[in-house]
């Protein structure tokens, strides 16, 4: 892949297999945000499951196609569900999407984090560049990161133009190092496999006021994986986010409207959805 036209010239068909394969995903999610992530993999067209009870998880990730994990309200009890279903996922060869919400601010956070990605094949990893950071110095691949601000990134990381080659090449080192997708959301999101790294230039600054975004992110790009390939898959994801958080956004400044306005339009062209919206808004560039 060198061009936007190399990455996006299979994009009609990828979004029809997304589609097509209605992707059962079973979220083992925050409770905070559990009913828009359901709503979100709807619209993008996969089948949300959100299952926790040990008892039940074997049978549920036996019939999934793609498991989601996200730490953000995490407990023992969730810890327990997500390695039962990791160990499920990794026995049947289906896709695990990691979200390590808010890796670096707790020793819990941190080891939790370590444990999924030391001990199960981890498919795909999405987070904020805080985030992302934060696994590179648990991991080895940086010496410093600075210290996540809550479940939000540090704004000593936030991504741009003078920063954006340097933050590719270490998510590229780190995608390489776990053998994983990563996908670093921020104003400039950044995707990678350890071998092509893709920046996306997409999005609204309204996204971040919205409880859920990041989470709803995470959840699409498990459906959009379950229904296609990591790389491709991811790509789709990110992109039918952002465009989706640029229209809601003209949507709301159209009828002088908010933050609760624009989580339900973001959902509604999340739905809307099309392949000719994809390739032709899109901002993307090989870096």
């Amino acid at each position: 892949m060198t061009n936007k036209e190399e990455l996006l010239k299979n994009i009609d068909q990828t979004l029809k297999n997304i589609r097509e394969k209605n992707a059962l995903t079973h979220c083992i999610t925050n409770s905070v945000t559990i009913n828009d992530c359901a709503n979100a993999v709807l619209a993008i067209g996969g089948s949300p499951f959100m299952a926790e009870d040990a008892e039940e998880l074997e049978e549920v990730v036996a019939i999934a196609d793609v498991l989601v994990i996200n730490i953000g309200k995490l407990s023992k009890f969730q810890i327990k569900s997500m390695k039962i279903s990791s160990k499920k996922a990794n026995e049947t060869n289906t896709p695990i999407i990691l979200d390590p919400v808010g890796v670096g601010v707790t020793e819990l956070r941190n080891q939790t984090t370590l444990d999924l990605i030391e001990n199960y094949d981890i498919t795909a990893i999405r987070g904020n560049i805080s985030e992302i950071k934060a696994i590179a110095k648990l991991v080895g691949v940086l010496d410093e990161s600075n210290t996540a601000k809550g479940v939000d990134v540090n704004v000593d990381d936030i991504i741009t133009e003078n920063n954006l080659k340097a933050n590719g090449d270490l998510i590229k080192e780190l995608a390489s190092k776990l053998d994983t997708v990563i996908l670093a959301s921020g104003p400039i999101d950044i995707l990678t496999d350890g071998k092509t790294t893709i920046a996306i230039d997409n999005g609204d600054d309204m996204m971040p006021l919205i409880t859920g975004s990041g989470c709803m992110l995470s959840s699409i790009v498990g459906s959009c994986i379950g229904g296609s390939t990591p790389l491709e898959g991811s790509l789709v994801a990110i992109l039918a986010m952002n465009i989706a958080g640029e229209k809601a956004r003209a949507k709301v400044d159209e009828k002088d409207e908010g933050t609760g306005s624009f989580r339900t339009y973001l959902i509604d062209y999340l739905y809307k959805t099309n392949a000719e919206s994809l390739m032709n808004e899109s901002n993307i560039r090989i870096l």
